[in-house]
């Protein structure tokens, strides 16, 4: 299962990395764990689980009013007393223009995420002492289903910069198969995007 995620998950950013409209975004994140569209208040006013997010994209298709995109990421997020997560993984989404400033959008994607214990962890060794058994943590597959927005600074600019806005819900799986096998995390992400070359 890992190999065929990983073996996806390369098969999108060469797709990506081929060809022209492609964009980078950086974003800061918040996260929380939380039923799928609960909990959306916790991401302001509890504790904070920070993250940070690099995207590589590209615009597959580009109409007046909407576009598709495709893009590859690259996050990592702290959550206090549980884990550190790095993941790598790809969305494909739809992105609506309701002007040259102002768009909205929706995606879903998958991919890989890396999971290491934030606290130690020890296991009883054969003559009865506790060894460090924390190691590089797990390999865990991620689902996420996203809607964001997105205001152009300066569109006529060759190279306009968007801020972005974004509320992502992400499934980890599994994280503890005998008792809690998926985790959900509701984001809210906030940051900047540029094209890479100019229109």
């Amino acid at each position: 299962m890992k190999a065929f995620l990983t073996a996806i998950i390369f098969l999108m950013l060469f797709k990506i990395a081929v060809g022209q409209h492609k964009y980078f975004s950086i974003a800061t994140f918040n996260t929380q764990t939380a039923y799928p569209f609960t909990k959306l208040g916790g991401l302001f006013s509890e504790v904070y689980h920070p993250g940070l997010e690099l995207t590589l994209g590209k615009i597959l298709a580009d109409r007046k009013s909407h576009e598709w995109f495709l893009d590859g990421r690259a996050a990592y997020f702290f959550h206090r007393y549980v884990q550190h997560g790095i993941s790598l993984y790809s969305n494909i989404g739809y992105r609506y223009k309701f002007s040259s400033r102002i768009s909205s959008d929706i995606s879903l994607g998958g991919g890989y995420m890396q999971s290491i214990p934030a606290t130690a962890k020890f296991r009883l060794d054969e003559d009865g002492s506790y060894k460090n058994n924390k190691g590089l943590g797990r390999a865990q597959a991620i689902a996420a289903f996203g809607i964001g927005a997105g205001y152009r600074l300066r569109p006529s600019s060759k190279r306009p910069v968007k801020i972005l806005l974004s509320w992502q819900q992400r499934l980890q799986l599994p994280f503890v198969k005998s008792y809690v096998p998926l985790l959900p995390y509701n984001s809210m992400m906030v940051g900047i995007s540029r094209p890479l070359k100019e229109r």
